[in-house]
C-alpha cells in the first residue's frame, strides 16, 4: 500500500509530462476502439442488408449458376425439384429466374441482368408487391432501383427495350415499362438488373417452372435435400467474401494500431528512463531506508502502470459520449462508396461491444506494463551508495 501511495503521489506531482502521456495513450485506445466498431458495424449492417434484402437464410443455386461468369446465366436453369416446390408452396422460400439480356435506355445499348420473381414472395425486402399491382397484358412491368435508374436515366413510367436469348438459343425483344424504384443500400439487387414478375420470365424464357436461384427464408430452420442440380450455399458461403474483405482491412488497420499504440508507449518508455535518471538520490534514499531493490522497481512499474489506467479513465471520459454518439445518429459515408459494389449503407453506424472495450483495455494495460518495467531492470545492479551519489551502476 505504501507504494502505491508514494506511486500516485509521484504520478500527479510529475505535471505536464504526465497528463502528455496519459492524453497520448488515451488518443491511441479511443482510436483503436472506434476504428474496430467502424469495421464490426458495417460488415454487420452488411450483413444484414443481404438477408434482409438478398439471401434469406441461405439460396439454393442451379449447378452452373457463377455470379460472377454472366456466360454461365444462359445454362443456370433447371426445373425445380418437389422438395423446393413444396417449401416455396409453404411461403418458406421464393425461386429467382435469371438471364442476360441487353438494354436500350434513351438510344443507347447496356447490359443488364433480367430477374424473374414472384411478386406476392415474403422472403426478401423487394417491392415486389407493384409488378402484381401492374398486370397489364400490353407491357411488362419492371422495377429498378436508384442506381439503376441513374445510371440508365430512367424514370418511373418510362419503357425500356429489351432483348434476350431463350433457353433455345433464339433472340426475342419486348418493351418493359418501369412501374417503381426502390431505394436500397444492397447494391447486388439494384445496378445493372431489372426485376420483372417470375411468370413473364419464365414465358419469354420456354423455360416453365424453371430457376436459377431459390432464396430460402430469413432464419429458416429446416433446409430440405434435393437433387444433384441444385447445390445449397450457407451464410458461411455467401459472406466469404465480404468476411475475407473485411479481415484483409483488420489486418491493414493492425499496423496502424501497432505504430500508434507503438509511439504511445514510446513516450512512456522515455518518461520511465528519464524518471530513472533523475531520481538515482531518491532511488539510494529510499534503499538505505531499507526498500529492497524489487521495491524499487515495482514503485517505478506501477507508477508507469497508472498511465495506464489513467489513459483509460481519459479515454472513457471524452471517448465514450463520441462514440455513443456516432453509434446512435451514425454518420454518412461519401458518394464515392456507390462505386465498391457492396451493400454498404449510405448511413453507418459503428459497433462497440463490451468485448472489444475490454480486449483494447487489457491490450493498453498490459503493454505500458511491459513498457514501463524494461527501463527497471537496471535498478537490479544498483548500489544505495552509488545512488546516493548519484550514479547508475
Amino acid at each position: 500500500m505504501l507504494i502505491l501511495k508514494l506511486a500516485f503521489k509521484n504520478i500527479t506531482h510529475a505535471g505536464f509530462r504526465t497528463w502528455l502521456n496519459v492524453f497520448v495513450l488515451s488518443f491511441a485506445f479511443v482510436l483503436i476502439v472506434f476504428t474496430e466498431g467502424f469495421y464490426d458495424g458495417m460488415t454487420q449492417q452488411v450483413k444484414d442488408g443481404m438477408i434482409d434484402s438478398e439471401i434469406g437464410g441461405g439460396q439454393f443455386w442451379q449447378k452452373e449458376y457463377d455470379p460472377y461468369d454472366p456466360f454461365s446465366f444462359e445454362k443456370s436453369h433447371s426445373p425445380l425439384p418437389n422438395a423446393l416446390l413444396e417449401e416455396i408452396n409453404r411461403e418458406n422460400a421464393t425461386a429467382i429466374l435469371i438471364v442476360q439480356a441487353a438494354i436500350f435506355p434513351k438510344g443507347h445499348v447496356e447490359s443488364a441482368l433480367l430477374k424473374g420473381i414472384d411478386p406476392e414472395q415474403r422472403i426478401v425486402n423487394i417491392p415486389s408487391m407493384v409488378l402484381k399491382n401492374n398486370a397489364d397484358t400490353a407491357y411488362i412491368p419492371g422495377l429498378i432501383g436508384s442506381r439503376m435508374a441513374n445510371n440508365t436515366s430512367l424514370k418511373k413510367g418510362d419503357y425500356v427495350s429489351v432483348r434476350w436469348r431463350n433457353i433455345n438459343g433464339t433472340f426475342d425483344a419486348a418493351d418493359i415499362k418501369i412501374v417503381e424504384i426502390m431505394n436500397t443500400d444492397v447494391q447486388s439487387i439494384d445496378r445493372g438488373q431489372i426485376w420483372i414478375p417470375l411468370n413473364k420470365m419464365r414465358v419469354m424464357l420456354q423455360a416453365p417452372e424453371q430457376a436459377t436461384i431459390v432464396t430460402m427464408k430469413k432464419n429458416a430452420v429446416y433446409i430440405p435435400s434435393v437433387n444433384n442440380n441444385w447445390i445449397y450455399r450457407n451464410h458461411s458461403y455467401l459472406f466469404k467474401d465480404l468476411d475475407d474483405t473485411m479481415n484483409r482491412k483488420k489486418m491493414t488497420s493492425a499496423f496502424m494500431y501497432v505504430l500508434l499504440l507503438g509511439m504511445a508507449l514510446l513516450a512512456v518508455f522515455d518518461t520511465q528512463v528519464l524518471a530513472i535518471f533523475r531520481r538515482r538520490k531518491e532511488m539510494g534514499t529510499l534503499m538505505a531506508l531499507g526498500m529492497t531493490r524489487w521495491n524499487i522497481i515495482g514503485l517505478f512499474t506501477i507508477e508507469g502502470s497508472l498511465l495506464g489506467i489513467l489513459a483509460f479513465v481519459a479515454g472513457s471520459i471524452y471517448g465514450i459520449p463520441i462514440m455513443a454518439y456516432l453509434a446512435k445518429t451514425g454518420f454518412g459515408l461519401p458518394s464515392m462508396i456507390e462505386g465498391v459494389g457492396s451493400a454498404i449503407p449510405s448511413i453507418l453506424y459503428p459497433k462497440y461491444g463490451a468485448g472489444l472495450y475490454l480486449i483494447t483495455t487489457m491490450i493498453l494495460f498490459i503493454s505500458v506494463i511491459i513498457v514501463s518495467y524494461l527501463p527497471t531492470r537496471r535498478i537490479t545492479k544498483l548500489k544505495p551508495t552509488d545512488a546516493l551519489r548519484g550514479k547508475l551502476s
